[in-house]
């Protein structure tokens, strides 16, 4: 079914070579104890000790791209290091970035085990990405559109690709939805944890993490978001049977903890988010319509009423007519279309929606405000030409999708939650994508990324049983 490398294929000669590494390894870390400690210097000697585990420990990991790659996205995307400040200072994102690189050079470059393909999606976000590559010259705050491209899109443009290419097997497929999930467990202790305790809370009610020092989840809107992309792991491991007890119970535990940390943020985006992940998952299985239609109603109506979004200080029940939050968006939404209108083909740049706001509102209020919208915040950064790119990606991505779900349908069970997981995902981005702003962020991207993994993967599973299915014709027909 997948390919496996050289380098994964057990042999003799191969565990001798290791068996030989870790000899000398411990070799090296004798002589440098022994060389150290004739200096009197403590650091000195653990330092040199170290030095031969480090570099091997260096040289394993070349070999494992996949790895090092989703532990890359999960420190990038759950800000693992800001959930727990006394990470920060280990810098652990950016060597693992170095390490993700490093390692996709010594797979693709020198050895050429790993196998690129090509596909419309990937092509159409190659086109997306020069589109908004081309627009950073043309961006009204050109440092600012640069400096984001370079820290961030640039880094989700690799990434991207790595993730299509290197997602090959089944091995993958668990560790990437155990570690998405206990990833969203761990951000969701944290959320819980700071509500409970009532820190960093914004307008009162609304939880966040890291807000006090500029974190990316110290909006209530941004954090729902990334604990969105966990639910629909979360989900998919309980709803799937034939799954590890393990992976089930680590779904089952995952769903209640993730939905009330997405509940604490009081973002009704991300509880709409939530609905649409859970209502693509229970369509999967329950047929009566009904059931399903009136499940989503009160399920809707039970979130509200445990967000408490009533007592939100903007968008509470105390506002009559169209609440404040409502307005900014609205407002936020007619100075994208301007920004858009001003600059037809490649906007105004990415990262410079904040910047341009004063220029293009008809309601200044004294502050610049976020566009709250991934479809909006697109069509202001890179124009109605990219909008159009963006649009044509998205709807290629669900094709795909849906095809890898169809072709998985008697595939191994990790491989049919996964696919599952995808296709909620893409829903629950769909929906709260109108209402967070994910344009230029990792959660599509990554989606886009294991969607073409996994539809690869989908396309050899159904022309594997294809062949073993017109084999078993031959023999029928000719019986020997």
């Amino acid at each position: 079914m997948s390919a496996v490398s050289p380098l994964e294929r057990a042999s003799p000669a191969r565990a001798r070579f290791d068996r030989l590494q870790y000899v000398l390894c411990a070799l090296l870390c004798f002589a440098g104890f022994a060389a150290a400690a004739l200096t009197a210097q403590p650091l000195a000697m653990i330092a040199v000790a170290l030095l031969p585990f480090i570099l091997v420990i260096a040289a394993r990991a070349l070999e494992r791209p996949f790895e090092l790659c989703l532990m890359f996205v999960v420190f990038s995307f759950f800000r693992i290091h800001e959930a727990f400040p006394a990470l920060y200072p280990l810098r652990i994102p950016n060597g693992l970035a170095i390490g993700t690189f490093a390692a996709l050079g010594w797979t693709m470059v020198l050895r050429r085990s790993m196998q690129p393909f090509w596909t419309r999606e990937l092509a159409v976000f190659l086109i997306f990405f020069a589109h908004v590559t081309v627009g950073l010259f043309f961006a009204t705050d050109r440092p600012a559109a640069f400096g984001y491209w370079q820290s961030t899109y640039s880094k989700i443009a690799v990434i991207t690709f790595a993730i299509a290419w290197l997602l090959r097997e089944d091995a993958h497929f668990r560790s990437l939805m155990a570690s998405m999930v206990v990833a969203g467990l761990a951000v969701s202790g944290v959320t819980i944890y700071n509500k409970v305790n009532e820190i960093g809370l914004v307008e009162g009610t609304r939880v966040t993490i890291g807000r006090s020092f500029g974190s990316a989840l110290g909006d209530p809107n941004d954090l729902s978001l990334v604990l969105l992309f966990p639910m629909a792991f979360a989900t998919a491991l309980a709803a799937t049977r034939g799954l590890k007890p393990v992976e089930r119970a680590l779904g089952f535990i995952g769903v209640p903890v993730i939905a009330y940390a997405v509940i604490a943020t009081q973002s009704r985006g991300g509880l709409l988010g939530s609905l649409a992940v859970w209502g693509v998952i229970a369509n999967h299985f329950i047929k009566q319509k009904w059931i399903l239609v009136a499940g989503g109603l009160t399920g809707g109506i039970a979130l509200k009423l445990m967000a408490g979004i009533s007592s939100r200080a903007s968008g509470g029940a105390h506002e009559d007519g169209i609440d404040e939050s409502a307005m900014g968006r609205i407002h936020a939404w007619n100075a994208a279309i301007r920004m858009a209108l001003a600059h037809p083909f490649v906007g105004v740049g990415v990262d410079n929606f904040l910047q341009n706001y004063f220029f293009y509102t008809d309601h200044w209020d004294g502050m610049n405000h976020a566009v709250h919208s991934t479809w909006f915040v697109v069509i202001a950064e890179a124009g109605f030409l990219g909008f159009a790119i963006f649009v044509t990606l998205f709807g290629l991505a669900v094709r795909a999708a849906l095809t890898a779900q169809r072709r998985l349908s008697d595939a191994p069970p990790t491989a049919r939650a996964l696919s599952l997981a995808l296709v909620a995902g893409l829903a629950g981005f769909a929906i709260s994508g109108t209402f967070l702003t994910q344009g230029f962020t990792w959660p599509f991207y990554i989606k886009l990324g294991l969607i073409v993994g996994l539809a690869e993967y989908a396309r050899r599973h159904e022309a594997n049983r294809s062949d073993a299915h017109s084999e078993t014709q031959s023999r029928n027909r000719n019986p020997p």
